[in-house]
Parts: C-alpha cells; structure tokens; sequence
C-alpha cells in the first residue's frame, strides 16, 4: 500500500484492474485505491506476470502492507523458497489458526495465549520439571481439554481476512464482533461495519431481559414478555416499507466518506457555537470600486471569502490555539507554525470537499483570491490531488452565496474549529457618526459562525478570536491589499 498523501495512512483496494495470469506494464495501472479524502488509480512501479493477489477488493489496509506480487511468468507464487514464504506472511498473520490442533502453541496468537492463561493450568503452562506437566489427556477433565483447545471468546475472536485497522478498532473498542453483519465481499467485516456499530450499537438492552420466562409459565409474569418486544420494535422500523413511487439507491463514495467524517467528528470533538454580527461596509466599498477591473485582470470575481480570509489568517496568529490539533488519547496538543488553510467546495450540490491553501499566512488577498478560484476550479472538474484536500490546519466553509442567516458546521478534525461565512446583506443598524452622534443607516451586514472544539480551548478565546476577524474586517485598509 503506497503513501499516497502526507496524512493519509491505510486504503481500501476497490478495483484490481489485473488478475492472477495477466502481464502489465510499468506505469500501467494496477488498482484502483479509495482513501478518506479521494479515489485514485495506482500504477504499476514494475513490469512483469501478476503472481498472486494479497488483498481482495473491499478490504481496507495499512500503508506498507503488500498488496501484490509481480514478477517472471515462470516464477511460482506461495512455493517453499524464503522469498515465497515472505510474501505469504501478510495473509497468513490475517487467518485464523490452522484446524488441526496437533501444536496448540503455534497457531495461537500472543493475545489469545495470555488469555488461555487466566483458565485453569493447561499441561502446556507448567515448568518442564513438574510432573503434572506430563499428565495425559485421559487425566484432564473433559471442561478442561475443551477450554484448552477452544476458540477465543466472541469478544476476541476474529474472522479471516480483517485488515489491520479493523483489528484495532475493535481491540480499542472492546466490539464484540459476534453482534457485527459483515458488509464485504464473501460477509467479511469492513472498517465502515465497525464504525457503524460504535456509533449505534445493536439493542443491547434487548438481551438481559428475555432469561427466565420459561421457569413459570402459569404465573401472571408471562403477560410482561411483550415489553422487550416493544425494546426491539425501533431496530426494524429502520428499513420501512418505501412508498409507490420511491427510490432507493446506493451511495457514491464521496457521499459515504462525508457521512463516515462527519460522524466521526461529532463522535470526537465537543462542539460549541458562537457567532458575531460584522459590519461589511468598508470592505463592500473597496470591493465594488475594484471588482469590473479585478475579474477583467484575474478572470473571476472579487467575493468577500478572500477578504475573509485574510482576516482569519491574522487572527490564527493572534490566538494560535485556534489553529493547533487535539490527541486526547495521547495527552497532547500540536501548535502549526503555519496556516495552511482548508476551504469548503461544493461539487454542484454532488458533494462537499475541503481543499488547502498552502502556507496562506505568506499570501496577500490576491494571492489568497487566485489560490482558491483555482482549487475551485479543480475540484469540480475532479483534478484535485490527495495532497490538496488534506492537510488543513483550520477550515472555512462559505454558505453564504447560497442565502443562509447563520451557520453552525461540523469540525473537520483534526482541526479544532470551523468558521462559516453566511449571507452578507443590506440591513438597517445604528452608526456612530463622525460628530459623534448614533444614525440610522443601511449597511452591508453578515454574520461569522465559529464551531469549535471545547476540549481544545474555552469560549473567551473563541470569542475573542471571532472578535479580532471583525475589526480586521471593519477597520483594514482594504485598499492597499488590492494595490
């Protein structure tokens, strides 16, 4: 599995455009890969036969574990030499231990092993030198041979074929996989099974109830047996009846990592809002003296997002916090000694992606401008690199061409907040005038929503960072960024 971005750490092989048999060419593509942020096909680095496909479609692996072997037509996949034996390795760490339990200690796991332990003492625990060690079977009671050579619990117990990450989400997780429906080829357990089930767990209520109906069947507790029958009515309610008319149809891949990164980070970071009202006028000025001239120079229109922007990019220095990332497992916290900012795209209503703006706290506003126009423009016309939608170290999400009041947006974690920019519009609101008297007057008016992490910072720095965004914006001289 290569490295195919700076954050990007496992893949899901989708495609295999090669099989078992076929020759291929160097640069030639090989898979089709699937990460978190984008789908890309991947070239072969050699040219040679396809001898043996480690990893089926659908599973999801770590970076560095084989994928594939390629080599002469003439060599054998899986034979007895070592360099077969190597390659074989990443299957075989996959599988369950082999059926036949001549050699009990071989085909166990460490994990497993320290598990048997805590049963009562197997012959193979004991010092060489005791005697018990060398009891028969015969001896051993018939509870005692099963526990020796049973499985492990359900709690523990792994299916074939579960790629590396979805063993550790499980272990982190204490899942018991026992209550998972495998959705992968062939029913094998897929990262997405595992989320799915941590975010709403199976009805475990349901269980404990139903245990000792049976044991008095003429007494009056029978007529409570349909309360857990209502505990389980919400379970299949779930997948109703679609009416005359109503379509169903199956997820694209981006709409499935949107749904799987917004779960995520709601299930991660807790979110807190805050907004503030900003005066617009000033920048509104610069913006219509300059705007024929500007899209005539750079080819698209002045918005307010670059303006934007550009504030933002001041305040994150101000108050760094707001631009770090949060390891709560890990006890720590990460302070970027750069902005490299994250915008929001839409794909024409098919999707959302954040792309980045590398190192923006070295650009002016027109640099900021031209830099996402051109991410814009690459996004919709699917040219994006994983690089460029990973990477963020703070995100912004623009609304508000698309008419909205107020915005309260997800976390893209691993950042620790969010700011929206909603609909910038003429509203009637009180103005010092310069004699210093309050007026009545019509202005440009919008609001700026931040979402942010309490468990990163406290609502006086989100305040207080949302509230240097609104100076810059009411007090900078716009006019000498344009210059």
């Amino acid at each position: 599995m290569p490295q195919l971005g700076e954050t990007v750490t496992e893949g899901t092989i989708l495609r295999w455009a090669k099989q078992v048999g076929d020759t291929i060419a160097e640069d030639e593509v090989l898979v089709e890969i699937s990460t978190d942020k984008v789908d890309t096909e991947v070239p072969s680095p050699v040219a040679g036969t396809i001898l043996e496909i480690l990893v089926e479609e659908g599973a999801t692996v770590e970076v560095g574990t084989g994928l594939v072997v390629i080599g002469a037509a003439d060599e054998e996949s899986g034979g007895t030499g070592e360099g077969d034996e190597t390659a074989d390795e990443p299957a075989v760490t996959e599988e369950t231990p082999a059926e036949e339990p001549e050699e009990p200690e071989e085909p166990e796991e460490p994990e497993e092993l320290a598990t048997a332990a805590e049963e009562p003492s197997p012959p193979h625990d004991q010092p060489k030198d005791e005697k018990p060690a060398k009891t028969d079977d015969a001896e051993l009671s018939e509870e005692e041979v099963e526990s020796f050579f049973a499985e492990p619990s359900s709690a523990e117990k792994e299916p074939q074929l579960l790629s590396p990450v979805v063993r550790k989400l499980i272990r982190e997780n204490e899942v018991d996989i026992s209550q998972i429906e495998g959705t992968g080829q062939g029913g094998r357990i897929t990262r997405r099974d595992v989320e799915a089930h941590i975010a709403s767990p199976p009805e475990a209520k349901a269980e404990p109830v139903v245990e000792e109906p049976k044991e008095e069947p003429s007494s009056p507790e029978p007529e409570e047996a349909p309360a857990p029958e209502s505990d389980k009515e919400p379970a299949v309610v779930a997948p109703a009846a679609a009416g005359a008319g109503s379509e169903t149809v199956e997820l694209d891949r981006l709409r499935v990592r949107i749904a799987e990164n917004n779960i995520r980070s709601k299930q991660t970071a807790a979110h807190v809002w805050t907004s503030v009202e900003v005066d617009y006028e000033r920048v509104e000025r610069v913006r219509q003296a300059h705007k024929e001239a500007f899209k005539g120079q750079e080819g698209f229109s002045l918005t307010y997002l670059p303006f934007i922007a550009r504030a933002t990019i001041d305040a994150l220095k101000a108050y760094p916090v707001v631009n770090s990332s949060f390891n709560l497992e890990e006890k720590t916290a990460t302070f970027y000694k750069k902005v490299d900012l994250g915008i929001a795209i839409d794909l024409n209503q098919g999707g959302l992606v954040v792309a980045r703006v590398r190192d923006a706290d070295g650009l002016r506003l027109v640099g900021i401008a031209r830099d996402i126009a051109s991410l814009a423009e690459r996004a919709r016309g699917g040219k994006l690199g994983i690089d460029d939608l990973s990477g963020a170290t703070f995100t912004i999400t623009n609304p508000g061409p698309f008419g909205s009041f107020m915005s309260a947006p997800i976390i893209n974690i691993p950042n620790v907040a969010i700011l929206s920019t909603d609909t910038v519009a003429k509203r009637p609101t009180v103005v010092t005038a310069s004699d210093g008297q309050d007026v009545i007057a019509i202005r440009h008016i919008g609001y700026l929503g931040l979402t942010w992490d309490h468990r990163a910072f406290d609502g006086s720095t989100a305040v207080l960072f949302l509230s240097r965004i609104k100076e810059n914006l009411e007090t900078w001289d716009w006019e000498q960024e344009l210059a």
